[in-house]
């Protein structure tokens, strides 16, 4: 049997490369794509725990404003009760 020209060999070492080469790319793409969505992952945990915290400091405020509310509401009140008893 003959022995396959050179160029044949050289072209089969050349395939043989590019397809390790490729192969390194394709991991490399899915290592980094594993990273990016980890990322992101953490992040959208991060704006969740943000979101949460604003309602809840939403929430006190609009306690805190109705609290006063009431509170102005009964001083008012008082100083008219006062004002009446001694009449």
């Amino acid at each position: 049997m003959r022995t396959p020209p050179e160029s044949y060999l050289i072209f089969k070492a050349e395939l043989k490369k590019a397809k390790l080469e490729k192969e390194l790319l394709k991991q490399e793409y899915e290592d980094k794509l594993k990273k990016i969505n980890q990322e992101l992952s953490r992040l959208k945990e991060q704006i969740s725990a943000q979101q949460d915290l604003m309602k809840t400091t939403i929430n006190y405020a609009v306690k805190l404003e109705d609290d006063l509310e009431n509170f102005k509401q009964f001083v008012e009140e008082e100083k008219n009760n006062r004002k009446s008893s001694f009449h």
